[in-house]
């Protein structure tokens, strides 16, 4: 769950800039992933896929996190390719799915993709997406759109973006339904000064 600090600093920047913008190397808003451009020479001849992932983020310094659902080997030379490519191709020909979240490279099974319709209210989903984008969890790859219904949001992507996209709602609904309450606190103690006020002015 994000803490109550961190959301106030989202709803801040969400009022302040509306739409953010953000040129990350790898996807409009999404967390960059700084790759080197030099190809990535990868030699073997028989390897298991998931172990071949975690030499890749080791070789470039990026913790790799593997679901236990990607299964195959690598078998004859892969071309050298800038990593990037390097990853996309073991994504197309072994059927994955990858994300930054600008920590760790989640990388999963395309059958564990999760496709959620979630309720927005209290929160617009303008105010969703603005908060996904300042927090570089948006992914051009992976839906986030509005669905048919009262306050819906249509949501598919792997394990680790739906994840964070609960999380960030989670918090900014939470935030949204903590306002009133201490609106609501505020305004029996406001009456009370006023009725005090009124009862010394007839008494004079």
């Amino acid at each position: 769950m994000l803490s109550r600090r961190t959301i106030l600093n989202i709803l801040n920047r969400v009022a302040g800039a509306g739409v953010f913008l953000c040129t990350g190397v790898l996807t409009a808003f999404g967390a960059p992933l700084l790759l080197p451009s030099a190809p990535y020479s990868y030699t073997v001849l028989d390897q298991d896929l998931s172990a071949a992932l975690l030499e890749f983020g080791n070789n470039l310094n990026i913790r790799v996190n593997v679901s236990a659902e990607v299964k195959g080997r690598i078998r004859g030379r892969m071309p050298d390719l800038p990593p990037r490519e390097f990853l996309d191709r073991l994504t197309n020909l072994y059927n994955l799915q990858w994300y930054y979240d600008g920590l760790v490279l989640y990388v999963s099974a395309a059958n564990e993709a999760q496709s959620r319709l979630l309720v927005l209210k209290p929160i617009s989903f303008d105010a969703f997406k603005a908060a996904l984008d300042a927090l570089n969890i948006s992914d051009e790859r992976y839906l986030v759109r509005p669905a048919p219904g009262d306050g819906l949001v249509l949501v598919s992507g792997p394990p680790r973006f739906i994840a964070l996209l609960d999380q960030t709602l989670n918090g900014l609904v939470a935030e949204r339904q903590a306002r009133p309450r201490s609106l609501t606190a505020e305004k029996p103690l406001g009456h009370q000064r006023l009725r005090r006020k009124m009862l010394r002015i007839s008494s004079l």
